[in-house]
């Protein structure tokens, strides 16, 4: 027998995984959308939390666990068949950050992180005008916001590839962040 003939489709080198990061109103979800419309699968802790009944922010913490374990785990199989990925999440942590980074490693795989550098005023402005319609749309807890952005740990280049885009378009178009 003679030797295997060599895999089809992109080797999970390959493939590209984007973290985007930010608090609260940066506009993740705006440009984790516009690369859904350039062909990556787009993963959102706010969609799965969303669709599993969870209304408020901050989850119990067992159930913000289980929705990252979903995450991860669709986001492997996503990388094994050889599509890219964004990861719609705060990513609010260099340790949250770091995790993904194992994750993908032994498949050889190493995420860019998105960093949305939006004002202040701009984020919280924008979770002000929260209704909750929908998983992007999460009121938040009076101070909330304001504990999101100020606990924060902005990612720097020592953590690996980095992009920083600015969110500070406010104009309420689903187009890109400036600086894409």
């Amino acid at each position: 027998m003679g030797p295997s003939p060599p895999p089809t489709g992109p080797s999970p080198s390959a493939v590209r995984v984007v973290l985007l990061c930010g608090p609260a109103g940066s506009g993740k979800s705006t440009a984790a959308r516009c690369l859904e419309r350039e062909g990556f699968a787009r993963l959102s802790f706010d969609e799965e939390a969303w669709g599993r009944g969870h209304r408020t922010h901050p989850l119990a913490r067992p159930v913000a666990e289980e929705v990252a374990a979903t995450l991860r785990g669709r986001l492997v199989a996503l990388v094994r068949a050889g599509v890219d990925v964004v990861v719609d999440s705060s990513f609010w942590s260099r340790g949250a950050r770091d995790e993904y980074r194992r994750l993908l490693d032994p498949l050889g795989v190493t995420p860019v992180t998105y960093y949305l550098a939006t004002p202040r005023a701009v984020a919280l402005g924008r979770v002000a005008s929260r209704r909750n319609t929908g998983p992007h749309d999460l009121v938040l807890p009076d101070g909330l916001a304001e504990a999101y952005i100020d606990g924060f740990e902005v990612p720097t280049a020592a953590e690996g590839p980095l992009r920083i885009l600015t969110g500070a378009d406010d104009d309420g178009a689903v187009g890109r962040p400036a600086g894409w």
